[in-house]
């Protein structure tokens, strides 16, 4: 019933920006969800990116912080993440999370997954 479509993916140089974008829709009621962002790389497990609980501070993956900004907005049923400062080995498929306060990520809801390559 609740679908998860991320946008946003492409090719950029190092040092550059993009902006992912997941839009959910069916019956969900987005504000009471945990929103997440996690990432796969070729011959890697699935790793933690962000997350931004409601009425918590967001918090991510060391190897994100200060160049990566998860955002959301309840009334659009829309969760982002502002990448800057990429680099190679950011290169991966972004999948978009949604679950439930005190659940794992694997027992939510996950997107089709939107490819960011970070590339001279």
């Amino acid at each position: 019933q609740v679908h998860l479509v991320e946008s946003g993916g492409g090719l950029v140089q190092p040092g550059g920006s993009l902006r992912l974008t997941c839009a959910a829709s069916g019956s969900i009621i987005f504000a009471i969800y945990v929103m997440g962002w996690y990432r796969q790389a070729p011959g890697k497990q699935r790793e933690f990116v962000a997350q931004i609980p409601i009425g918590t501070i967001a918090n991510y993956a060391d190897s994100v912080k200060g160049r990566f900004t998860i955002s959301r907005d309840n009334a659009k049923n829309t969760v982002y993440l502002q990448m800057n400062s990429l680099k190679p080995e950011d290169t991966a498929v972004y999948y978009c999370n949604v679950r439930r306060l005190n659940s794992d990520a694997q027992s939510g809801y996950w997107g089709q997954g939107t490819q960011v390559t970070v590339s001279s």
